[in-house]
């Protein structure tokens, strides 16, 4: 793990779904060979997210686990509602809003918003705004008309 402060990635939802999106960020992860940490405030957002991990494809699943569960600490991809780490992740994701908490040993931050909600926008505007003041290392990256990623800023 890192000692020094993670990079911070806003990744701003306007033609694809979280569902769209996130599986493919958690692959790009472990194709790193990072472990990756899920945040969210609300139980029923990562009921969601759980289930899709698992179906998302067709021909493969992405192996997660949850915080309440046995063995937690050994998953590659864990989901919570908690500021810990207990699996010892590199990238985190922050995928309702929920708060960004201690990122000492995290290597990247992801804060995956949608652009369609006002709520989320301003909410995102206001934490780049902050995460920027306090000097931290920020991407902000949005989708073309086709749907790719760009680096925006």
């Amino acid at each position: 793990m890192s000692d020094s402060k993670p990079e911070i990635w806003f990744y701003h939802l306007e033609r694809s779904t979280l569902d769209d999106v996130l599986p493919g960020l958690l692959e790009k992860t472990r194709e790193r060979g990072w472990k990756a940490l899920v945040r969210a405030s609300d139980s029923r957002v990562l009921d969601d997210i759980d289930a899709r991990l698992w179906t998302y494809r067709d021909d493969s699943f992405l192996a997660h686990g949850r915080t309440e569960q046995p063995e937690a600490a050994r998953q590659p991809i864990l989901l919570t509602e908690s500021s810990e780490n207990p699996n010892g992740a590199q990238a985190l994701f922050i995928v309702d809003g929920s708060d960004l908490g201690e990122t000492e040993g995290l290597e990247r931050c992801f804060i995956i918003f949608d652009g369609r909600d006002d709520a989320a926008l301003a909410g995102a505007r206001v934490r780049w705004k902050t995460l920027k003041d306090a000097g931290a290392a920020l991407a902000y990256w949005k989708q073309s008309p086709e749907g790719r990623w760009e680096k925006a800023a």
